[in-house]
């Protein structure tokens, strides 16, 4: 199903040849699922090492406990990384640069659900234990720190939703806040009334 995905998704892709010869990104699939089965029936130091040599082949990183479904494919991939407890379903598009990651040193779950048939562009990070829902797509350079409801396209940085179902998000402002201009201008603020007291006396 991998090698499907590839061919179908990747239309420079000539045929199956190909793909299994030249495609790091199904090379990286092909040592994950080898690195799980180790994992899963408890050789935890085989599959760290067969993660780390697919890591150093591929230039992805997907760590052997992940749980990944399949139909997946990864294009052109160079620093994908998909951490520990991330959850991705079937039939899902990761384009290079793009993060699975946590938020911190908390243990459990703490990496994202992807859930089948989502598409993460070119340097997105999805980070936490949030939820991206069906049939999602993650713009390129997005940082999801929110679950994703299904079907819905979300942009920028913090990620908002822009499309839901095919339909514009109404009340979408293209203009997202600037946190540090914000707080820069309410000091400008307090220190122009302060200057406004001290003229008084």
């Amino acid at each position: 199903m991998d090698l499907l995905a590839a061919k179908e998704h990747d239309p420079a892709a000539r045929n199956a040849f190909e793909i299994i010869l030249t495609y790091s990104g199904f090379h990286a699939l092909v040592f994950y699922r080898v690195a799980h089965f180790f994992h899963v029936h408890g050789f935890k130091l085989i599959a760290r090492i067969i993660s780390a040599w697919a890591r150093f082949r591929t230039g992805i990183e997907i760590h052997p406990a992940a749980k990944l479904g399949y139909g997946i494919f990864i294009d052109h991939g160079t620093g994908v990384v998909i951490g520990e407890t991330a959850e991705i379903g079937n039939n899902v598009t990761i384009y290079q640069g793009a993060t699975l990651g946590g938020t911190g040193k908390d243990t459990g779950k703490r990496h994202p659900t992807v859930e089948s048939g989502v598409m993460i562009s070119a340097g997105a990070k999805i980070l936490g234990p949030i939820t991206v829902g069906r049939n999602a797509k993650i713009g390129a350079g997005s940082v999801v720190l929110k679950d994703v409801p299904e079907n819905a396209t979300v942009v920028g940085v913090p990620g908002v939703v822009v499309r839901l179902n095919g339909e514009r998000v109404d009340d979408l402002d293209q203009n997202l806040p600037d946190p540090v201009e914000e707080h820069l201008t309410k000091l400008e603020k307090r220190i122009k009334e302060l200057e406004n007291k001290l003229g008084e006396k």
